[in-house]
């Protein structure tokens, strides 16, 4: 009997450094774990180490400057402008990254300079069709104008992320960091859906190791950095065969507030 044929999906990545996680997710598109395929690699920095992986496997590069926009808006703030029909005000009031008690000023200095950069990176990225964007190293907060310019189906989110906590816990750029600060007794590595606040969307898988006395945050770094380059690609994986599905849910607390969010479900195949 003729074995059938999976359909790749066309797959995007962001990177910001050295892209290990990328190099796991192409690994696995080569050798056949992920069904799908690498249709280009973008960055915030023009320079970024993980580009190495992009070009050794003839996969597309692009790039946006975000340092150097964010560096012309505070030389002149009328230089940096807004995407055309973008409402600035609309975009804060959506977003959950800064708290309620942030300046305006702040805030519109982030959301311009953001707004203007992703603008670049999504004409570029148009270029290249593609059916899921992941974040492997990716460190830029995305706002909800590219979010939702990506996910036109809220119940079928399209933008993965990986992060170095078990989330809820340690959320923001070091969470591995964090989780040796603390003292924990476990750390661990999280896959999510990206939503409008900050590593705070749909968890789809997590992986988890022992922290042991004597451990250093390097050799902590390392042990969850192995469980980053399996996870990722299962976790991508999971989306290529439509195994991934978001569901409301809504729980009754203590006092009798509800407390609704939405989850993944993974499908048996």
């Amino acid at each position: 009997m003729e074995k059938k044929m999976t359909k790749r999906i066309r797959i995007g990545a962001l990177i910001s450094g050295g892209g290990s996680n990328l190099k796991a997710i192409i690994d696995a598109c080569n050798d056949g774990r992920i069904a799908g395929k690498l249709v280009f690699v973008g960055s915030d920095t023009p320079d970024a180490p993980g580009f190495k992986w992009a070009t050794e496997n003839q996969i597309p590069t692009l790039a946006v400057d975000y340092g150097a926009i964010i560096q012309q808006y505070r030389k002149d703030t009328a230089v940096v402008t807004l995407p055309d029909a973008c409402d600035i005000e609309a975009i804060i009031s959506q977003q959950r990254i800064f708290p309620p008690s942030t300046s305006s000023e702040k805030l519109t200095a982030f959301f311009t300079t953001r707004l203007a950069a992703e603008n670049r990176l999504l004409s570029q990225m148009y270029a290249y069709p593609f059916d899921l964007l992941v974040l492997a190293g990716f460190m830029r907060n995305l706002t909800p104008y590219f979010i939702d310019a990506i996910n036109t189906d809220p119940m079928h989110p399209r933008i993965m992320n990986i992060h170095p906590a078990l989330l809820p816990a340690f959320p923001g750029i070091d969470g591995y960091g964090d989780t040796f600060r603390y003292g924990c007794k476990v750390g661990g590595c999280t896959v999510h859906f990206v939503d409008y606040g900050e590593d705070s969307g749909p968890i789809i898988a997590q992986k988890a190791f022992e922290i042991h006395a004597g451990d250093s945050l390097e050799l902590i770094r390392k042990r969850g950095l192995k469980l980053e380059w399996a996870l990722y690609p299962d976790c991508v994986q999971l989306f290529a065969t439509n195994r991934l599905q978001l569901k409301k849910t809504t729980h009754t607390l203590p006092g009798g507030n509800q407390h609704t969010r939405m989850i993944v479900q993974t499908i048996s195949p």
